[in-house]
């Protein structure tokens, strides 16, 4: 089962919902503020989708993000701390994060998702 990783008050959230329900793609909705993914799996999904890089994960225009000032720590940042901070803080990763086994989308882009999730 698709994993979604969403926040019911971002519009890109409820666009990609929107997108998947219309293409009958069935998903489990978790909100990312309330109920963050666990540091195990960010580590395995960070891991196994490295070549993108930390920042695609990184939700780089939230408040939290530039409060944190990540801009200037994620070059330096290991797996590990990025999935420690994600963790415990669901503002700081792109949303909708949106995952089964080992694909994985973050943020919505409708040729994206025709790809990887239809």
């Amino acid at each position: 089962m698709i994993k979604f990783y969403g926040y019911k008050r971002c519009s890109t959230s409820r666009a990609a919902q929107k997108w998947l329900t219309e293409h009958n793609v069935e998903f489990d909705f978790q909100d990312l503020v309330e109920e963050p993914p666990k540091k195990e799996d960010l580590v395995e999904w960070l891991s196994q989708h490295q070549d993108r890089g930390l920042k695609y994960f990184f939700n780089t225009h939230g408040q939290d993000y530039r409060k944190l000032h990540l801009k200037d720590q994620i070059a330096d940042m290991s797996i590990a701390d990025a999935a420690d901070m994600m963790s415990k803080n669901g503002k700081l990763i792109k949303r909708p994060l949106v995952v089964e086994g080992k694909k994985l989308t973050c943020g919505f882009n409708e040729k994206i998702y025709e790809k990887v999730w239809l």
